[in-house]
């Protein structure tokens, strides 16, 4: 049995920990430094095995760590570095969910000459985005456009946002403030967040798209020189872009995270009746004609193992659960640095978590499926 440690006992740690439990190949040890919290988690997993460490305390944490295969990060991106740093030194390997561009950096240089796999970004976006769009990519003989769009979204928005909190709040400002990479015009760039507004309908539902950080993770690197226009979007439903606009740059809250953070959690509710929207469009040349492909899938919430979860929660926690599942069997480099495009997508759908992603047993929709209409 597979010895794993997860870093934060928060709902995504949970849902973690149910699913690799619930596999009944995994052993499964959650840390955390709030009782309050892992008291919670005892409640709903009783077969995992709880610490209350300090995981800033590099000592601590190395004790956890020795004899597990593979450390797990569900906590804020602001501890990546440390935990991807302590995994390396502990020879297990690593994997975590993190948005955020600088800490993928510093993890990506922290796997340089690793003994174990060193794989970060598992997540919905990033992660399973750039799966999906590498697999298309590489169809082409010569790449034009890749398009990337993925949303996390009430099923019934009910505020002048047209949102609500499905994920963490830290990573949702991080991603809303921080530089946008793309490739335009061949060339790769920075581009401000909240920018290159557009909109689109499918399946008959409105939604708008916009810059935000993250969501590439190192696509941009891997299909530099090869592609000319690369980018990622963030879904949510119109006039939700104008509305964070308002706040972060015309009323600062931007320069204020911690008071928009308290400000976002005290007045816009949790939900778990959500859905989430995968969109990757590629077009390119193939055999002399220009040809364009695409991956579309809705995924709602749903009970897993009796227990009602979110879409955003089910996408994220079977991401990275089935790219452990793949690295543990040996279908993944096992040291150094590991990119999400170097996952094949049908391993990764066949795979026991993977297949949350297969919708009622449907394939992709293509565009012969005309499901995506851009409005003017």
């Amino acid at each position: 049995m597979r010895q794993v440690t997860i870093v934060g006992a928060g709902k995504i740690g949970e849902v973690i920990a149910d699913f690799l439990v619930s596999s009944g190949d995994y052993a499964v040890s959650v840390v955390d430094r709030d009782a309050k919290v892992l008291a919670r988690l005892a409640q709903a997993l009783p077969s995992t095995t709880l610490r209350q460490i300090d995981v800033t305390d590099a000592r601590q944490l190395a004790a956890v760590l020795a004899g597990q295969d593979a450390l797990i990060n569900a906590c804020p991106f602001d501890l990546s570095e440390s935990l991807a740093r302590a995994a390396v030194s502990a020879r297990s390997h690593y994997l975590d969910l993190t948005e955020d561009v600088g800490s993928a950096r510093t993890i990506r240089a922290l796997a340089d000459g690793a003994q174990t796999a060193v794989v970060p970004q598992c997540g919905l976006a990033p992660g399973f985005i750039s799966i999906a769009a590498y697999d298309l990519a590489r169809r082409f003989d010569e790449l034009h456009d890749v398009h990337m769009r993925v949303g996390a979204l009430p099923k019934f928005p009910s505020n002048g946002l047209k949102y609500n909190l499905t994920w963490s709040t830290d990573g949702l400002i991080n991603e809303y403030l921080n530089p946008c990479e793309a490739i335009v015009g061949g060339v790769l760039k920075e581009m401000p967040a909240l920018e290159e507004l557009e909109h689109f309908s499918l399946d008959g539902d409105d939604y708008e798209a916009f810059n935000t950080s993250g969501g590439l993770g190192t696509l941009c690197d891997t299909l530099n020189g090869r592609v000319r226009n690369l980018n990622y979007r963030t879904v949510r439903y119109p006039g939700h872009r104008d509305v964070m606009k308002l706040l972060l740059h015309d009323l600062r809250l931007g320069e204020r995270r911690a008071l928009l953070k308290e400000i976002l959690e005290s007045s816009i509710p949790v939900t778990m009746q959500d859905v989430v929207l995968v969109f990757v469009n590629v077009s390119g040349m193939r055999d002399g004609l220009l040809m364009q492909e695409t991956f579309a899938r809705k995924i709602y919430s749903r009970e897993v193992g009796g227990r009602m979860r979110s879409a955003i929660h089910v996408t994220t926690a079977s991401a990275i659960c089935a790219v452990l599942d793949l690295l543990m069997d040996g279908r993944l480099p096992q040291q150094g640095f590991v990119r999400q495009e170097d996952i094949c997508l049908d391993e990764f759908l066949s795979n026991r978590f993977g297949r949350h992603y297969v919708t009622d047993g449907e394939e992709p929709q293509t565009a012969a499926s005309g499901g995506l209409r851009q409005q003017p």
